[in-house]
């Protein structure tokens, strides 16, 4: 009697890194973590609000209470989640300080004080449920944010707020030291101490860096009399916030359409943080992602206009602090938000909070900063840079960007419905990064990115290569690899080319899939290294051109012999020339080196082995054609290659 095959034990599905949740401790230590980071950035547009529109002091608790409680709830929805609300990422939600400029103006003209505020909040309802409808619509605009806009974006929002973190270092924007050497100290010093604690620590310790970098810097500050919480003991132990407690919200058509435009530019600053969050916790990030994104922008908003507060975004700060503690559960920025209720409810916790130094939150918001514009950078990695479109794109996005941010009095100079755009880095940076891209990728025909010829003189584009003959084909692209053409005939099949990236792969992969037949003619069509045949000219301009990066075409006697012992030997042992890219490995005594060493291989490796070589050979030459055509990137090319020399 047979026996019944054992069964399987069910397949346990690992969760993500996203939906794990930390042991209460750590999840504790870590919201707390989130919420130091966040305070400073989330008090400052109450702040600046009330003291533009002629609000009292009474009034500005009660905004900053009914700030950090709603800032709570719009994080629990973002990062928990229900039905289509929420991307469950590790977000956290803070007001957006596009919308101050123009609450500020909305404010003024309805009055001000307590007048000017029932219209910003009757525009800020309207905003939200207007935003949470056309989610869906807004994200299938998802094929407009490739890397070199996101890329873009993302670098833009670090080195924009980068300037925030500055203004805390030397003492806050509202009064500003710079010249105050204690101020540097405690900056530089809880910058410093957060890298020691990276660099020394693993595990736990490295994960709330940034924590124990502010308590040590407060509690120095304190020792040092540079901290109060004075204002603790004057702080009642509850201060509920109440919906419409300033009165019933007043509608205006003009502050509304205002406030849309505002949530219109937030979207894409949210667009672009939720991009950046995917990158640093590895999740893929499609439509669907977006539309519950902006749908809990679009809920917390109209949230925050019924309690007090207003227009909602994600909070870069805490972006870069995922990245920078690589703590990747959404539950943290969950326990974040519940901490942010409960100092929202008990304005003695929120006394404490605010005890903590300009200048140190101004050195932890310098790393945090920074650390969002190197993923920009990394997700720029990933840009064709050899499509001369997508460095405009980049350079012009950042130069505009960078503009107004070093110089905000450019505002002043626009018209007045300009400003919303221009007084901002971080919206002018990303509407003409996504303005550029649409022009460059997706208006007109476009002929693609140049790949051989000269500005002006001959300029063969994406376009033309894939209206190319075989013949034609042939002769642009034969030059890529020595003697027979196999290689070059076999990637033209794969047209049309995307981009220049496609095509660059299909050469690689038309290599690899040559015969070994063809493959060993290839390999014996390439000269020997340092040989006679490169010196005169018979070997072509291009092994010429290889070859001279490695000064292998001006040996002494000495090496030349030493050369052509190894390239005899290797030949009698393999039967083809030892290949080597010298581009990546310009120097003698390395070559030397590497082919002693690959004389231990066998055949069947060795084989590979040149495969590989001649791929890298050709992928230099490919650069070498593409940088003729792009001046820019040709500038940068000859820049690197003269240094290698």
């Amino acid at each position: 009697m047979s026996q019944a095959p054992p069964s399987r034990a069910p397949r346990v599905r690992r969760k993500h890194p996203v939906d794990e949740v930390p042991p209460a401790g750590m999840l504790a230590l870590y919201g707390v973590q989130h919420l130091l980071a966040f305070y400073a950035g989330a008090v400052v547009v109450p702040i600046l609000l009330a003291g533009a529109i002629g609000l009292s002091d009474r009034e500005l608790i009660h905004l900053i209470n009914a700030d950090l409680f709603t800032c709570g709830i719009a994080s629990i929805i973002q990062s928990v989640g229900f039905w289509k609300i929420g991307v469950r990422l590790p977000l956290l939600q803070g007001v957006t300080f596009t919308a101050v400029s123009p609450m500020i103006a909305i404010g003024l003209a309805a009055g001000g004080g307590t007048d000017g505020l029932l219209v910003i909040y009757g525009a800020v309802i309207v905003a939200g449920l207007f935003t949470f409808l056309i989610a869906p619509y807004f994200s299938r605009l998802i094929r407009f944010f490739p890397p070199v806009v996101t890329g873009s974006v993302i670098t833009i929002i670090g080195l924009a707020l980068l300037p925030v973190a500055a203004a805390d270092a030397v003492g806050g924007a509202a009064h500003p030291e710079p010249g105050n050497a204690r101020n540097l100290a405690y900056a530089v010093g809880t910058l410093a101490l957060i890298v020691l604690i990276q660099r020394f620590f693993r595990g736990f310790m490295a994960t709330v860096a940034v924590l124990l970098g502010l308590v040590v810097g407060t509690l120095t500050a304190w020792v040092l009399g540079d901290a109060t919480f004075s204002a603790v003991a004057d702080s009642s132990w509850v201060g509920v916030t109440t919906p419409f407690y300033f009165g019933w919200p007043k509608f205006s058509v003009a502050a509304i359409i205002s406030m849309i435009v505002v949530m219109l530019i937030t979207a894409v600053e949210t667009t672009g943080d939720v991009f950046a969050t995917g990158e640093i916790v590895d999740k893929r990030i499609g439509r669907k992602d977006i539309a519950a994104a902006l749908r809990a922008d679009g809920l917390a908003t109209t949230i925050g206009g019924v309690f007090n507060s207003f227009p909602y975004t994600c909070f870069a700060e805490n972006v870069g602090l995922v990245r920078l503690t690589q703590v990747r559960s959404r539950w943290v920025v969950a326990a974040a938000g519940g901490f942010m209720i409960l100092v929202g409810l008990v304005p003695k916790a929120g006394a404490v909070v605010a005890g903590i130094p300009h200048p140190v939150l101004g050195g932890a918001a310098l790393a945090m900063f920074a650390t969002v514009a190197v993923v920009g950078i990394q997700t720029l990695s990933r840009v064709d840079f050899n499509d001369h479109r997508n460095v405009v794109i980049v350079a012009t996005s950042l130069g505009l960007a960078m503009l107004v941010t070093a110089q905000p009095g450019v505002v002043d100079a626009v018209p007045a419905w300009a400003q919303i755009i221009f007084g901002s880095g971080i919206t002018l940076g990303s509407i003409t990064a996504i303005g550029l891209n649409a022009v460059f990728h997706h208006l007109g025909r476009g002929r693609g990115v140049a790949l051989s010829g000269a500005p002006g003189r001959g300029q063969i584009r994406l376009e033309d290569v894939n209206a190319m003959s075989l013949e034609e084909f042939t002769a642009t692209f034969g030059k890529l690899f020595q003697g027979p053409t196999s290689v070059v005939q076999n990637a033209y099949t794969q047209r049309p080319f995307p981009d220049s990236t496609a095509l660059r792969t299909a050469l690689q992969e038309a290599l690899f899939a040559t015969s070994p037949e063809e493959q060993r003619a290839l390999m014996n069509a390439y000269p020997a290294l340092g040989g006679d045949a490169v010196a005169d000219g018979t070997a072509g301009e291009q092994s010429a051109l290889d070859q001279r990066t490695a000064g292998l075409t001006q040996l002494s006697d000495e090496d030349h012999e030493a050369l052509r012992e190894l390239t005899t030997e290797y030949r009698e042992k393999f039967g083809f020339p030892l290949i080597v890219c010298v581009r990546d490995t310009p120097s003698r005594e390395r070559i030397l080196a590497q082919g002693h060493a690959r004389l231990q291989n066998s055949a069947t490796q060795e084989h590979a082995a040149a495969l590989i070589e001649i791929a890298k050979i050709a992928g230099h030459r490919f650069d070498d054609l593409v940088a003729g055509a792009n001046p820019i990137h040709s500038a940068r090319t000859q820049r690197f290659g003269s240094t290698a020399l």
